[in-house]
């Protein structure tokens, strides 16, 4: 029996660990957690807010995907789109989910990012 997603990993091409830092504690506000000794020989970085695990592991010939992404369900969407927009971010607002407002973002590799909160209008 499925009780919880543990973690969502997104690929990311060599080298990229830092821009992939500041993204997502600086932009974000993630905090970056170690990864065990064994993996971190491997690259990439792991990132968590609260129950939100987000792995970042390096893959040689890297490509963004053009649709696939994590929701990210936030609190104060609109704060949280201005703060990306204020860090160099642009975002791209969509209201074809009833009942959400969300937007997507992309991180400095060009993963896509999906941010939501519930109506409070239902």
């Amino acid at each position: 029996m499925l009780t919880a997603v543990d973690h969502v990993q997104l690929a990311a091409p060599p080298g990229s660990e830092e821009p992939l830092r500041r993204f997502y504690t600086g932009t974000l506000g993630m905090t970056e957690i170690p990864k065990p000794p064994a993996l971190a020989a491997k690259g990439g970085c792991w990132f968590r807010a609260g129950t939100v695990h987000l792995h970042l592991g390096i893959e040689p010939g890297f490509r963004p995907s053009a649709k696939g992404h994590p929701g990210l369900r936030v609190t104060g969407i609109e704060a949280y789109a201005a703060r990306l927009e204020a860090h160099g971010t642009p975002v791209t607002w969509d209201a074809d989910l009833p009942g959400h407002r969300r937007f997507y973002a992309r991180d400095p590799v060009g993963n896509r990012l999906e941010f939501l909160e519930p109506d409070t209008e239902v």
